[in-house]
């Protein structure tokens, strides 16, 4: 993790993107004090979903919608 003062964050801003994309972090201080975290968005985003990736994953029973016992006396 590299820190950074502010005025040499603005005087050097795209070359600190391309240390945060490559996987570093940047830590924009003023004063000596810590202001802001600079991180890259990750590309790949663990929650999103893809469709038929719970394939095989789930598995029912063949009488899964068949009338249960205990509830014939409601129907």
């Amino acid at each position: 993790m590299q820190t950074v003062d502010l005025k040499q964050a603005k005087n050097h801003l795209s070359e600190l993107i391309e240390q945060t994309i490559g996987g570093n972090e940047v830590i924009i201080t003023q004063g000596g004090k810590p202001l802001v975290k600079l991180i890259a968005f990750s590309k790949h985003n663990p929650t999103q979903r893809h469709f038929g990736s719970a394939k095989g994953l789930i598995k029912m029973a063949t009488d899964f919608d068949a009338p249960i016992e205990d509830f014939k006396d409601y129907t």
